[in-house]
């Protein structure tokens, strides 16, 4: 994507997200940051200078299209980064609906609402939808139930789109890392009741870079699928 391209994002706040945009952001490319409520978008904004905020409560996606409604979207979109995520752990026996919701809401109903909203201005711009999965959207393990059917289905999300969409030229990557230092890992870790050491997991930096791979590869290629599992 040379030039200025237009990127919008989930998830910029912190972990992956946030080593994307601040490389996004470093070679002047346009960003679109999506906040949840107004002080998020705020906080944002005060750290990625010129790039614009767009508000919406990812648990709600029932709501996102009256929240668009009421805020300018870009004209141009490039690239469409799906990269927030929420997990809560849980054996089937004790996982809740409401918390089996809340992960299907965020991490699936959510990205498909947002995906649906961009894809004229995608369509137009012959961009790139790329979705931060999971290894978990590949294998599901004991206590992460509801949160691997989220990603699997993230994953059927973004196949069926790509075969939906291949013809015109819009591109749809899945992004599949491991266990990647961020504060969701840090969570993860409170709640299986270990000591959480950064440094035994992937850099968020790396997975960035696997990302800014799949959208400056030329034209004539797309990544469909990219696996990122730590290297030590």
């Amino acid at each position: 994507m040379a030039g200025m391209a237009t990127h919008v994002i989930t998830g910029a706040g912190s972990g992956i997200g946030a080593a994307v945009a601040r490389r996004l952001h470093a070679r002047g490319d346009e960003l679109v940051l999506h906040a949840r409520d107004a002080a998020r978008a705020k906080e944002l904004a005060a750290e990625f200078p010129g790039a614009r905020t767009l508000v919406g409560d990812l648990a709600d996606p029932d709501k996102l299209s009256w929240a668009f409604s009421h805020q300018s979207l870009p004209d141009r979109v490039d690239s469409l980064l799906h990269i927030a995520g929420v997990v809560d752990l849980g054996d089937v026996g004790d996982l809740t609906p409401k918390s089996w919701r809340h992960q299907l809401n965020v991490n699936l109903i959510a990205p498909a609402e947002l995906t649906r909203h961009f894809l004229p201005q995608l369509r137009a711009a012959r961009g790139q939808v790329l979705f931060v999965n999971s290894g978990a959207g590949l294998n599901a393990h004991a206590g992460w139930s509801a949160y691997a059917a989220s990603k699997h289905g993230l994953k059927a999300l973004a196949d069926s789109l790509r075969h939906e969409e291949h013809a015109g030229g819009v591109r749809v990557t899945s992004v599949y890392p491991g266990r990647t230092a961020s504060p969701m890992q840090a969570k993860v870790h409170q709640q299986e009741g270990k000591e959480y050491e950064p440094a035994r997991f992937i850099d968020p930096e790396s997975v960035a870079d696997t990302i800014l791979l799949a959208l400056d590869l030329p034209r004539d290629a797309e990544i469909n699928d990219l696996t990122v599992r730590p290297g030590r």
